[in-house]
């Protein structure tokens, strides 16, 4: 990092599937991308692990608990003056029959097929980003 970068937030994301192979997502109450739907996700806490805070993130966006698992993918969002690096997890869930409740920053939640993640206002680059990892839903 040189003088010019700006710090980078730690963050993560969770890349969860119910039994249908739907989507959990989103839609975000506040900024960056307020209004945009997006996975859960959020900062990690000093002292938490990224397991941790995706666990914790999901619980608190959708009310659903889940288990972190294996990295999907990394990306960084430019944030003015941060820049959020944001690690995405697989999630399992713990409850496959419960369904998600907005809670937190999140406005609404919702888990989607790909018809309706097609007609979803999403966050920048979202859609390409799940592709080229490989975890659209069917």
């Amino acid at each position: 990092m040189t003088a010019a970068d700006p710090p980078a937030v730690p963050c993560v994301g969770a890349v969860v599937h119910d039994r249908d192979r739907r989507l959990l997502l989103v839609r975000r109450r506040n900024e960056p991308g307020r209004g945009l739907w997006s996975l859960p996700g959020g900062r990690v806490e000093p002292g938490e692990t990224a397991a941790g805070a995706v666990e914790r993130e999901v619980r608190e966006e959708t009310g659903l608990r889940v288990r972190a698992g294996a990295e999907v993918g990394r990306i960084r969002i430019e944030g003015g003056a941060v820049v959020y690096d944001v690690v995405d997890l697989a999630c399992t869930l713990l409850d496959p029959g419960a369904r998600p409740v907005a809670g937190d920053d999140a406005a609404d939640a919702v888990f989607a097929d790909a018809a309706t993640l097609a007609g979803l206002p999403c966050t920048p680059r979202l859609v390409e980003t799940l592709r080229g990892w490989g975890v659209l839903p069917d």
